[in-house]
């Protein structure tokens, strides 16, 4: 008798187990674009795009992860992308940029293929420093995945980016940064 109480409840743990993992469903975008926008409108575009960057989401729990590589941001001028690595972000030093969050009142049951508007809110990390970000994400199903996009500002002296004087005026002081990812079951 102990055996076969023990087999149904072996039995029951081990579909408890299999129904959370399937309920727990991450997606992941391992090309997920982020563009970010610097510039001052009489000078030359202080704009660049990395589409290597990858973001993660537990559709149970609204959690979220992105991870930045810094070397990943492309501009269109290549002195502008060695200034930035070299003299900016100091991308020896610090490589990644990396987001922690969660989207508020999130249910993934109720996404369809109309967009709907998602506050999230966590911490990017840049340069060893951390900063609270709070804004509205645009989400929707689409064949089968997840579509996010959304933008936020930040501020160079929120990482400890100093500007030199002779480039002041030609960087934005508020930075706008453009965010646009397919998550899709791994």
């Amino acid at each position: 008798m102990k055996t076969k109480s023990t087999f149904t409840q072996t039995l029951c743990m081990l579909l408890l187990f299999v129904t959370t993992a399937v309920s727990a469903q991450k997606l992941i975008d391992k090309k997920g674009k982020i563009t970010f926008e610097a510039s001052e409108k009489t000078f030359e575009p202080v704009k660049a795009t990395n589409g290597s960057v990858t973001a993660i989401l537990n559709t149970e729990t609204g959690e979220m992860a992105s991870l930045a590589l810094m070397k990943g941001f492309r501009f269109k001028n290549s002195l502008m992308e060695e200034h930035f690595n070299e003299n900016y972000i100091e991308s020896e030093t610090y490589p990644k940029a990396k987001f922690r969050g969660k989207l508020l009142d999130f249910d993934y049951s109720n996404l369809g293929e109309n967009t709907t508007s998602v506050t999230v809110d966590g911490k990017i990390e840049l340069r060893g420093k951390e900063k609270q970000i709070k804004t509205t994400l645009n989400i929707k199903k689409s064949n089968g995945s997840i579509i996010m996009q959304g933008s936020f500002k930040v501020a160079p002296a929120d990482f400890d980016i100093e500007i030199p004087s002779i480039v002041k005026k030609k960087i934005a002081n508020e930075i706008i940064i453009y965010l646009d990812f397919n998550l899709q079951s791994k």
